[in-house]
């Protein structure tokens, strides 16, 4: 089985609750190819129920979400011929300004607007 991409994330940006390597309190949702297809496995814990016999519709949406977008940045990759956490040819990474900063916070609403900045 080839490695999880949710592995291949950096750290900075990581700490997802479904799938963050840096969330040990998360679910650590694991994502891989299986030939053409992706798979990721997840056995729910007794508190993940909504009431007996189904799981809590938020864990479904978390876990769909997680893998729905390793599954895609994997794609990108694979369409590139690159394997995940690489660079494309050329490029320079560059550490994301917000990884600096504190998370972006609404600082005021106006009609249909908001504007955002960084506490």
């Amino acid at each position: 089985m080839s490695a999880a991409f949710q592995d291949t994330y950096p750290d900075d940006v990581a700490h997802c609750y479904g799938c963050g390597t840096q969330n040990p309190a998360g679910h650590q949702l694991k994502s891989h190819w299986d030939g053409e297809e992706t798979v990721a496995r997840f056995t729910p814990r007794p508190e993940h129920t909504a009431m007996p016999g189904y799981v809590y519709g938020g864990l479904i949406a978390s876990l769909v979400d997680c893998h729905g977008t390793g599954s895609a940045a994997a794609a990108g990759h694979r369409a590139q011929g690159r394997e995940m956490g690489t660079a494309p040819r050329g490029a320079r990474w560059a550490p994301s300004p917000r990884c600096a900063t504190s998370p972006p916070r609404c600082t005021s609403t106006t009609s249909r607007r908001r504007q955002w900045g960084s506490s």
